[in-house]
């Protein structure tokens, strides 16, 4: 199929990185596709004359490329063809710099095992990567596998949906054939009673927009059902993942926004907390 060409993983010797890793070979043998895996270390921009400065980011160099001999080992094991990058700043930063000047389609990052408030709250650098990259990012769970037998696709309508519909139909087409497609209504409890008119309009609007996708991935070749919701957007889509045994979900987010403008605890954000399977952001 060959919607990426290039493939940039976040790798930080981490169980849930090597599982990333992992998963970006599978994803680069059914792309065929290239793939470079990036560790960033802390800079220091001070006097890097001093003793004792030296020491600390020569040590932190050491550490990086130690990080990056694990990935090396994983993977001659596997029998995988990787190149390597390590950089020195801000992880997110950097990573989305890295992006952009090895022109990578998409980046893959793990995601480690959390509490119920680390979910809510979900890794500053996944979370950053989302906010500000024009890449997708795939952000796999610890001890999860890609897989593309059952796609999920969430919708709300808008155009970036839109465009993650085009990239989930494609998926679909190429993998399974088949595709489940929701949207959502979450209001709060009280609109029920004080405007069921306003929720009926947009049950109605839900309806149509799973509809549209359904015409066109039909149209695709693939078999697609339909689903509205009703609740608490996060809750009910990765309940709903579970419930189908989804192997990805697939969703639209904003281009490059800036860390400013991205809400933490945001709905995107929360379904990568708690979604049981990777999920996909998918960008301009």
């Amino acid at each position: 199929m060959g919607m990426y060409r290039k493939i940039l993983v976040a790798f930080d010797g981490s169980e849930s990185s090597v599982n990333a890793l992992l998963q970006a070979f599978t994803l680069a043998c059914d792309e065929k596709c290239w793939i470079t895996v990036a560790t960033i270390v802390p800079s220091y921009e001070g006097d890097l004359d001093l003793t004792g400065v030296k020491d600390i980011h020569e040590s932190f160099r050491r550490t990086g490329e130690d990080i990056l001999s694990k990935a090396r080992a994983v993977a001659e094991k596997e029998k995988a063809m990787i190149r390597t990058v390590l950089d020195e700043g801000l992880p997110f930063e950097r990573l989305i710099d890295i992006a952009e000047e090895e022109n990578a389609g998409i980046i893959i990052m793990g995601r480690r095992g959390m509490s119920r408030i680390e979910r809510v709250f979900v890794g500053s650098v996944a979370a950053r990567v989302i906010g500000s990259s024009m890449r997708d990012v795939l952000v796999v769970p610890e001890n999860s596998r890609i897989e593309w037998k059952n796609i999920l696709l969430a919708t709300d309508g808008s155009r970036y949906s839109r465009i993650a519909a085009d990239k989930a139909i494609e998926f679909a087409k190429t993998y399974s054939k088949k595709l489940d497609v929701i949207s959502i209504v979450d209001v709060p409890s009280e609109f029920y009673a004080e405007a069921p008119k306003a929720v009926e309009d947009l049950i109605k609007k839900a309806k149509k927009f799973v509809e549209e996708i359904k015409v066109k991935s039909d149209a695709a070749g693939n078999v697609t059902s339909t689903f509205v919701g009703e609740g608490e957007a996060y809750r009910v889509l990765t309940d709903f993942a579970k419930e189908k045994d989804t192997d990805v979900i697939v969703m639209g987010s904003h281009g490059r926004t800036g860390f400013r403008k991205l809400l933490m605890g945001s709905v995107t954000e929360k379904v990568i907390g708690y979604a049981p399977c990777p999920v996909l952001v998918v960008k301009y």
